[in-house]
Parts: structure tokens; C-alpha cells; sequence
């Protein structure tokens, strides 16, 4: 048991005077007195009902009847809601003196002018105020002798001006009439249990306001007089208390049969046994004179060492309210003093008031009353009424002076735990708590304790800003004690990155380890501080191994792939993790760091490239689905990874042409350049002649028809000239193809390119021509193959052919000899030809004139027989043209398109005038002149065509030089170009 002795004691109710409330006038003043002889009291819904017996008569050696609940006190009032949220429903009094007044129940409301009503003829032995509902029941006596009656009135319904009175039965417990002890109603109104001197209970189930649904049975029978009842509901289930002078039992009501519980062997006095509320479990209170005893339904629970012989005990919202007659010592002796006890005289024989908070273990108040009829709760107070007239009222005080009224003298003797306690009880919020564990963390760290310091600094974390604790705690001294408070800041997830930068430095600098693992290998699902703050701190402080654990376990994978390469230097641990990567991370991680690991370790970086850049496969062939997502990598972009590194390059190009044909074609391009580079620096002529053959069947794959300029410049900058002819043959390049047989002087080939593509390129001829004519060794025989196909194709005039040959010292006039001699009879016959052309359109034009003449001066004779268009005999009428056709005439109206136009000349005739119209059309047209004089193999031919046209080109001839001036002859290299551009190629 705890001893009360050990309790600190405090003064956290007030007792200010009772006055009368201000009138409508705003005038108040002393209260009227309160109605005498009081002798039951119990706390109503907003006032307390006091009750009375005639004469003061008592209840036998049981003293004065209980008032409620069976003896449970005779009053106590505390801090309900205030009384404007209540009906101003007055308290029940009876009273005892004058006469007139007996059985009468007042009414006592705030304004303390109490009304009344008669309830009973003689007296009012015991009253029970529902708090839930306006209903009260009250035990009482009509007649002489012991007929006690209960009765129960609906205060909300009135009958003839007084509360209606729903039912009246007589309280015996079976045949035999006995004195009531206590009364008890449950708050659902369906149990009602009676408690007789007799030992009897006597339970009500049902409707207590009616006597049709209700049923009456005994409960309890016993020899020891019944001097406490209380119910207790838990969920669905309800149990009755029953006390006696000996023992204490416990029924479960929510079973048939109601099974029962002995729970202890000693009982109690009248009124000095209560039902606590939730914050005690809702325990059944009994006092005896050494000890308060709590008892739950089917056990005692803990007790607690109050002395004294007990006159009343009741339990209002957490707090134990006991009148005794000598609390300290048991034996009426002086109470020890104390700073928080009450003003009031204490006295050996004046019963106090001591009121206890069981949770908190201390005395919240301590006074002295002279003869208290009972303890109330009503009107936001505790106004305990006394025999002499008086009502004392106790306030409550707030918690925030309760707090301020302790807290300094607790810090001071080191009983830190009240406040706090106090304040939960008094249902204060986190930012109240947080307050205190700062004031007392403040305190502590005053006196140099700083270990309890950070303990009660941790308290506050969640509403103090942490900054405050951490300034206090940076010295080096006081490292521990900050590492403890950013742990647990940390562990409540209220960490930001600079804490966890904190933290980590703290466990660094005290060295740790085991501290700092314990912290970083957290499970995923409990982490909570800045994962990549935490990497940064680590690596900086150089633990490497905790800080590639983080970023491994949390995939901060450039963060572990930076600690391994730059730090740790592992660089095959960097790569397998690589290669354990999701394809784009892998991918993306390889681009920025595949230099380092190519420089490092080559062959193992290829082989994850290899892996990397698979070729695209068909779904039904891929098993992972993972690769299904994510396409290829692409292999060109992996180029400059082998910078320095040609050999894994080549390895690495040559596997994805391999395995993927339609690779970037930036693969082959540098494939191509590495492979000539081989080509051009290898001295060995096997390997080379390898190594020759490898990039020519490169250039061959048809990979470089969209690169093919890139490609020649490869070839041409490391003179690989199978490359370049086999590209100029591909792209159908006849003059470079020409000119690379002219530089290695295959004449041969110069004379096989000509013929392959001279009908395209008539110049290779005249190029070819030129090229032997420089040679001075002996090209006779390539230089006549030359002239015969320009002789046959016309592709030069001879002058030009002379004057190219004139360069060349070997080359004789034998070598032009048969060229010029075939050339002049060509010419020759030609000349023949055209003379015997020109007498022919001489002798037609001659004979043509001469018609015209005739036409002009002499009659024509029509002697045409026959129709032009049907060949049959003229007949008149007859048309007749000049041109000695003749028609019938209706032949010709059918055939005719013109009336001056002979149908069977017409057709020669407009071809004849569309030539004419074409050529008057062609007349100013310069570019299709000189087209034509450049496609045309006879030059001269054109220019008489035009001519014959009218539309000669326009000249300008210089007929006249400046005096003393001669005309300058012209180069030999000058009139070489002048009859190149004259001449049209074919």
C-alpha cells in the first residue's frame, strides 16, 4: 500500500465566498440562508438536491440515513460544465424543522432561492439524481413504522405544479419489513438495486419508471447490514458492487442466474465506498479506517494506506474526496505542516477535507470543515454543505497555475515526474508537455546535469525546434549527449539533411563504428534520414565501406559507382555492379564512367559492352522480358569509351557486325578508319596483305553508299588506292577513275576506261590523248587506239589533235599520218557531197522561180479529167486550183477545210508554214542556239541552219587595230581552249 505521509500536498482548489448572483437589477449580496435540518443531499442535473428527516432523526446505530448511493457522502460538488449549458433544474433538500416542512424535497438552484414540493408525509430518507436523464428517485415514509416507499419522479413533467411521480412501490425485500441503507440506480433506467440493514439487495430490472415493465427480485441476502451499492457497465456487460460491514461482492448482471464474486472479507461504513471514473477503470472505491481500497469485478486491485476513521468518501473526475475524523494520525493528532496546506484552522476534532489524486499521487487540497452533511459535484465546484447552515464552495484552479504553483519546488527536490503526470491527467496538450520537459531540461542543464538534460530535451523533440537543444550541445565535451538527441530525432523521422550531417560527424569524431553501423543498416522501410546526405558525410569523413553500403542498399548507384572508382579504386567491383544494373542505368552509368574502366580494366569492359548491345531479337525468342522493354543499346554511342584503347575497339566493332548487320553507321566508318590504320603501320607483308584484304571486302559489304565521300577520304589519307578505285567505280567516276590509272601509268587500263565510258564522257578521250602526248617514252600504239576512236566518234577537230601530238617528241607524223589522210578524204567526200547537194536545191529553185513566173504571166490550162479525191470524170460545176488539181464541187465542199485551199496540197503546205513559223519563232533564241552548237557533233552545221533561217548570231568584228599596233598571235595553249569550247562534245 502508499502511504499517504509520503504524498506532497497542494493547494489547487479555491474557496472563494458563496454569493447570492446579481438580480435582473445587477444587485447581488449575501446568500439567503439554506433550508434547515437538512439531512440527504445528492447533485442534480445543475443544482444539488438536498432532502430531510423530522425531528434530525437518524437511521438506528447506522447514524443519519445515506443520502445517495447508498451512503456514498453527503455532498461534493466539482467543476462540471458551467452552469449556462444546464436548465436552472434546482437540487433536491428534505428538511427536518418546523413541523410544516416535513417530507418535503427542495429544489436548491444557483441563485440559492430554493423551491419545493411535498414528496412524502413524514421524511426523506435517501435521494438518487440520474445524470443522464431527469429522473429522480427518492425513499421515503408516508406512515408510522417501517414502510419505507420508493418513488420516482420525472422532473420535466409536472402534475398540479409538482414533479410528476411515475411509480410507488413499497422497498421490502420479501415479507419482512427493514430499514433502506442505500440506494443505487443504473444510468440505462433499467436496474435499480435497494440495500436493506438487514443484508438484503433488492434489485429492479426493467423499466424503473413503470411497474408493468419492470420485475423485482432479492438479489442478496445476507446478516451483515448492506452500506454500498454502485454499477459498473463495460461494453455490453454490467456488475453491481454490494458492500457490507464485512465483506465486498461483486454480480454480473448480463448472465442469467447473476453469478457472484466475494472480493474481499472486510467491507465498509455508510457512505464510504464510491464507483471511480474511466481514468481509474471505473474501480469500486471502499474506505476502511487504515486503507482505500480499489476493486475491480473479479479482483482487488491496489489499496492505499489513508488512516483514519472514514466518515464520507465520493469520487469526483479523478479525484478521491475523503472526510475523516483524524486524517494524519488515526488518533487525532496535530497534522503535519506543510507550504501548500490549507489557510484554514486545522484541529484534532474538526473532521477535514482531504482530496487525493490517486494517479499522481499527491494531495491536491486540505482544509477543515466543522460537521459536513455531505460532499457534492454541482455548479462547476465542490460546495460541501455543514449542519450549521453553510455552504463552502471549492473551485477548482486552472492547470496552468496548478503547474506554475509546484513545478519550482519539484525541480528543486528533484520530483520532476509530478508536473507532467499532472498535466495528462488534466488532459493538457503536446505544446503544455513540451513546455515542461523544456523547463526541466533548461533547469538540469543549469545545474551542469547534462545528461538529464538531453533526456528531457528529447521529450520536447516534435515541438521545440531542435536548434535550440543543438546550440547547447556543441561542444566537444557534450558530443554524446547531442549524438543521444539527434538519434532520437532521427528515429521520430523529424531529421532534415542537416541533422543527419550532424549525426554522422558526431559518430566520427567519437569513432563509433558500431554506433554508426547500427545506424545506416537500418531496413529499408525504418530509414529515416537523408539517405544521399548520409553518402556525402561518410565519404568525406573517408568511411568508404559505409558509405558504398548505403548507396548499394538504397540504389544510389552513381554515388556507389563514384566511391568505388574514385575512392576505393575497385574498379571490377564498379563493373560488376554495372553490370547487375537496370538496362538504362547500365547504359547511361557506362557512358560517363566506361573511360576510367577501359583504362583499367579493358577486356572485361568490352565483354559488359558486348552485353550491352545485343542485336534486336524477335519476341518469341527473348525469355526476359526485361530486354523485351528496352531496345538495344546503341553501339556508336559507345565509341569514344576505347579512346587510347584501338584493340578493344576493333574487338568490340567487329562483334557488333557481327551479330547485327543493320548497326549505326558510325560502327563501320570507324571500323573502316581502324583497319586502314593497321593496314598503313604494319611492316610484316603477310599480315598486311591480311589486313588489305579485310578492308577492301569492308568497303565492299555495300555499308558506304550513303558515306561514300567519307569513305574516299579515308582511303585517300592512307593512299589505300584499291580502296579509292574501287569507290570511284562504284560511284561511276570515269575521270578519277582515269586519272588513278594515269598516276600509276596503266596505260592499258587509261585505254579500258576510255572505251567503258568514252560514250558518256566524250572528254576521256581527248584527256586520254593529251596524257600520252605528254609521255615521251613511246606510246604509239596507245596514242593511234586514241585517234581511231576520235577519228570515228568526230570528237576533236584535227588542228587540235596536231597541236596536242606536237607536244610530244616521239610521236612522228607516221603516228598522224593515216588519221589526217582518212580525216582530208572524209572531208573530201564530204565536200562532194554537199557541192552536188547545193546544184541540186540550185537547178530546184531555179525551176520553181520559172513556175512562178508563169503562173504570174501566162493563162494556166486546167485539162484534168478526173476528180482529185474520187477519180472520177469532172462534171460541172468544178473547182480548179493553180497547182493543177481539179474537184467536183461536191468533193470538195465535203473535203475541203478552206475555200482558197487545195485539200490535196494543204497537208505539205502547213508543214511547209509551221517551219517557217518555228523558225521566225527560234529567231532571238540564244540558248537553245548555243545548246545545240554544244551537243551537235558538226558545229558548222548549225550555225548554217541559222542561217538559212534569217536569224544569223549576233558578231562583232574588230576591223580596225590602234596605229603602230599589230595584232598579237595568239598561245598555242589559248587556241587550244578556244576550239575546245567551240567544239560540242558528243
Amino acid at each position: 500500500p502508499a502511504a499517504y505521509l509520503q504524498w506532497r500536498r497542494f493547494v489547487f482548489f479555491d474557496s472563494p465566498p458563496l454569493k447570492e448572483p446579481p438580480g435582473p437589477d445587477g444587485a447581488g449580496g449575501k446568500p439567503p440562508p439554506p433550508p434547515p435540518g437538512i439531512a440527504v443531499c445528492d447533485a442534480g442535473r445543475g443544482s444539488p438536491p438536498p432532502g430531510d428527516i423530522p425531528g434530525g432523526g437518524g437511521a438506528g446505530r447506522f447514524g443519519p440515513p445515506p443520502p445517495r448511493r447508498g451512503g456514498a457522502g453527503r455532498g461534493v460538488a466539482v467543476r462540471l460544465p458551467p452552469p449556462a449549458l444546464f436548465p436552472p433544474r434546482p437540487a433536491f433538500v428534505c428538511l427536518n424543522s418546523p413541523p410544516h416542512m416535513e417530507g418535503q424535497i427542495w429544489f436548491l438552484p444557483r441563485s440559492l432561492h430554493p423551491p419545493r414540493f411535498q414528496a412524502y408525509k413524514l421524511r426523506v430518507t435517501h435521494l438518487y439524481q440520474l445524470k443522464q436523464h431527469s429522473i429522480l428517485v427518492s425513499v421515503g415514509e408516508d406512515e408510522e413504522g417501517i414502510n419505507p416507499l420508493v418513488k420516482v419522479w420525472n422532473l420535466e413533467k409536472r402534475d398540479g405544479g409538482n414533479p410528476l411521480c411515475t411509480r410507488i412501490f413499497p422497498a421490502i425485500p420479501g415479507n419482512k419489513p427493514t430499514v433502506v441503507s442505500c440506494l443505487t440506480v443504473h444510468e440505462n433506467l433499467n436496474f435499480m438495486a435497494i440495500g436493506f440493514a438487514d443484508g438484503s439487495v433488492v434489485l429492479t430490472k426493467g423499466d424503473i419508471t413503470r411497474d408493468r415493465h419492470s420485475k423485482t427480485q432479492v438479489l442478496h441476502e445476507g446478516s451483515y447490514p448492506v452500506t454500498g451499492l454502485a454499477f459498473r457497465q463495460s461494453g455490453k456487460t454490467t456488475h453491481l458492487f454490494v458492500a457490507t460491514t464485512e465483506n465486498i461482492q461483486s454480480y454480473m448482471l448480463s448472465v442469467k442466474d447473476y453469478p457472484h464474486l466475494e472480493l474481499d472479507t472486510h467491507g465498509c461504513g455508510l457512505r464510504c465506498s464510491s464507483l471511480s471514473d474511466p481514468s481509474q477503470d471505473l474501480q469500486f472505491v471502499v474506505a476502511g479506517n487504515e486503507c482505500v481500497y480499489l476493486y475491480q469485478p473479479d479482483e482487488r486491485g491496489p489499496c492505499f494506506a489513508f488512516e483514519g476513521q472514514k466518515l464520507i468518501v465520493h469520487w469526483c473526475r479523478g479525484y478521491l474526496v475523503i472526510v475523516s475524523k483524524d486524517p494524519f494520525t488515526g488518533a487525532g493528532g496535530t497534522p503535519p505542516s506543510s507550504e501548500f496546506a490549507g489557510n484554514e484552522a486545522q484541529h484534532s476534532d474538526t473532521p477535514p477535507l482531504n482530496i487525493y489524486d490517486l494517479c499522481n499521487k499527491f494531495i491536491a487540497y486540505s482544509s477543515v470543515f466543522d460537521d459536513i452533511v455531505d460532499v457534492l459535484a454541482e455548479w462547476g465546484s465542490l460546495p460541501p454543505p455543514t449542519r450549521d447552515g453553510k455552504i463552502h464552495v471549492l473551485q477548482e484552479k486552472d492547470t496552468p497555475p496548478k503547474l506554475e504553483a509546484c513545478q519550482s519546488m519539484l525541480f528543486r527536490k528533484n520530483l520532476f515526474e509530478t508536473p507532467p503526470n499532472l498535466a495528462k491527467s488534466h488532459h493538457l496538450d503536446s505544446d503544455g508537455l513540451s513546455e515542461i520537459f523544456r523547463q526541466y531540461g533548461d533547469h538540469l542543464y543549469n545545474k551542469g546535469n547534462h545528461d538529464g538534460a538531453i533526456q528531457q530535451y528529447i521529450r520536447t523533440i516534435g515541438k521545440l525546434e531542435p536548434s535550440y537543444v543543438i546550440r547547447k550541445f556543441l561542444d566537444a565535451q557534450r558530443i554524446h549527449n547531442l549524438t543521444a538527441y539527434l538519434q532520437t530525432l532521427h528515429l521520430q523521422s523529424l531529421a532534415n539533411a542537416d541533422h543527419t550531417t550532424l549525426l554522422l560527424n558526431c559518430y566520427t569524431k567519437l569513432k563509433d563504428s558500431s554506433k554508426l553501423e547500427e545506424f545506416i543498416k537500418t531496413s529499408e522501410s525504418e530509414v529515416r534520414f537523408d539517405v544521399e546526405t548520409a553518402i556525402k558525410v561518410l565519404r568525406q569523413a573517408g568511411y568508404y565501406s559505409h558509405a558504398v553500403y548505403l548507396a548499394e542498399k538504397h540504389a544510389h548507384h552513381e554515388w556507389y559507382l563514384k566511391i568505388q572508382l574514385e575512392d576505393i579504386k575497385n574498379y571490377q567491383e564498379a563493373l560488376r555492379y554495372i553490370g547487375k544494373l537496370p538496362f538504362d542505368q547500365a547504359e547511361s552509368n557506362m557512358k560517363r564512367y566506361g573511360k576510367i574502366l577501359m583504362h583499367h580494366v579493358p577486356n572485361e569492359t568490352t565483354e559488359l559492352l558486348k552485353i550491352l548491345c545485343p542485336p534486336p531479337q524477335p519476341s518469341g525468342d527473348n525469355e526476359d522480358p526485361g530486354m523485351l522493354e528496352a531496345p538495344p543499346a546503341n553501339s556508336e554511342e559507345f565509341i569514344p569509351v576505347f579512346a587510347n584503347n584501338s584493340r578493344e575497339l576493333k574487338a568490340f566493332l567487329e562483334h557488333m557486325t557481327e551479330v547485327q548487320a543493320d548497326s549505326p553507321q558510325g560502327v563501320y566508318d570507324t571500323l573502316l578508319e581502324l583497319r586502314l590504320q593497321n593496314w598503313a603501320h604494319e611492316r610484316d607483308e603477310q599480315v598486311k596483305d591480311k589486313l588489305h584484304d579485310e578492308a577492301l571486302t569492308l568497303l565492299k559489304s555495300g555499308r558506304f553508299q550513303t558515306v561514300f565521300d567519307k569513305a574516299l577520304v579515308l582511303c585517300q589519307m592512307h593512299n589505300f588506292k584499291d580502296g579509292v578505285l574501287y569507290l570511284y567505280e562504284q560511284g561511276k567516276l570515269p575521270p578519277p577513275i582515269m586519272h588513278y590509272h594515269m598516276q600509276n601509268e596503266q596505260y592499258k587500263k587509261v585505254i579500258e576506261v576510255c572505251e567503258l565510258y568514252g560514250d558518256q564522257e566524250a572528254c576521256l578521250w581527248e584527256q586520254a590523248l593529251g596524257y600520252f602526248a605528254r609521255k615521251e617514252e613511246d606510246c604509239k600504239e596507245y596514242i593511234a587506239a586514241v585517234l581511231k576512236h576520235i577519228e570515228n566518234k568526230n570528237l576533236m577537230p584535227p588542228l587540235l589533235v596536231v597541236q596536242t601530238l606536237a607536244h610530244n617528241s616521239t610521236a612522228t607524223l607516221s603516228v598522224i599520218k593515216d588519221y589526217l589522210i582518212n580525216k582530208l578524204q572524209k572531208q573530201s567526200r564530204q565536200i562532194e557531197q554537199d557541192e552536188q547537194r547545193i546544184q541540186k536545191y540550185r537547178e530546184e529553185t531555179t525551176r520553181i522561180r520559172q513556175e512562178i513566173e508563169e503562173l504570174k504571166a501566162s493563162p494556166k490550162i486546167f485539162q484534168k479529167t478526173k476528180c482529185s479525191i474520187c477519180t472520177s470524170a469532172l462534171e460541172l460545176p468544178s473547182v480548179h486550183f493553180l497547182c493543177g488539181h481539179s474537184f467536183h464541187q461536191h468533193c470538195f465542199e465535203s473535203y475541203s477545210e478552206s475555200d482558197s485551199e487545195c485539200p490535196t496540197c494543204m497537208p505539205e503546205n502547213r508543214k511547209v508554214m509551221d517551219m517557217i513559223r518555228a523558225q521566225e519563232q527560234k529567231r532571238d533564241l540564244h540558248d537553245q542556239f548555243q545548246h545545240q552548237l554544244k551537243c551537235s557533233n558538226d558545229g558548222f552545221s548549225v550555225v548554217a541552219d541559222y542561217f538559212g533561217r534569217g536569224a544569223p548570231p549576233k558578231l562583232t568584228l574588230i576591223t580596225d587595230l590602234p596605229s603602230g599596233k599589230a595584232a598579237p598571235p595568239l598561245e598555242a595553249g589559248l587556241q587550244r581552249e578556244l576550239l575546245i569550247h567551240t567544239k560540242p562534245p558528243p
